[in-house]
């Protein structure tokens, strides 16, 4: 089954979706929604400290961030490693009056996106990411 190559970890904190049969489901369908196939995915939940020593390491970036892609994607096989920092996406959440849930989705789906080829560069990349990750957020609203 499609959902048995998506894989939950955590680095150096203590985290656990509240369902990742659902969310595994939901990024099947956010990835056959775009006519892709399924590779394999990693999403690793770790802190800020984690993450900006990934970012400084990989990328040469020394900020904080909530999501760090890395895309192995080959033709229209969707696979990657998507790192995502708990404490940024909880920050977020109060920054952007969301619940800490819905901006954890948000950015799950915003990695997946952007491993479907979604970029958020161009003012106008970024409004099609965010309407992006609306339509995605209701595709899991009605699962």
């Amino acid at each position: 089954m499609p959902q048995d190559n998506i894989f939950f970890h955590t680095e150096d904190i203590s985290f656990a979706l509240d369902s990742e049969k659902t969310t595994s489901n939901w990024l099947v369908m956010l990835v056959e929604h775009h006519n892709k196939k399924l590779g394999e995915l990693n999403y690793v939940f770790c802190s800020d400290d984690y993450l900006l020593k990934l970012n400084q390491e990989h990328l040469n970036h020394d900020y904080f961030t909530d999501i760090i892609t890395f895309d192995y994607c080959h033709n229209d096989v969707i696979s990657g490693d998507l790192f995502i920092s708990v404490d940024r996406t909880n920050e977020n959440a109060k920054t952007f009056r969301k619940s800490e849930s819905n901006e954890l989705n948000r950015v799950i789906a915003h990695g997946l996106l952007h491993l479907l080829g979604f970029s958020d560069k161009t003012a106008e990349d970024i409004v099609e990411m965010r309407s992006m990750e609306e339509d995605a957020l209701a595709m899991l609203e009605n699962l």
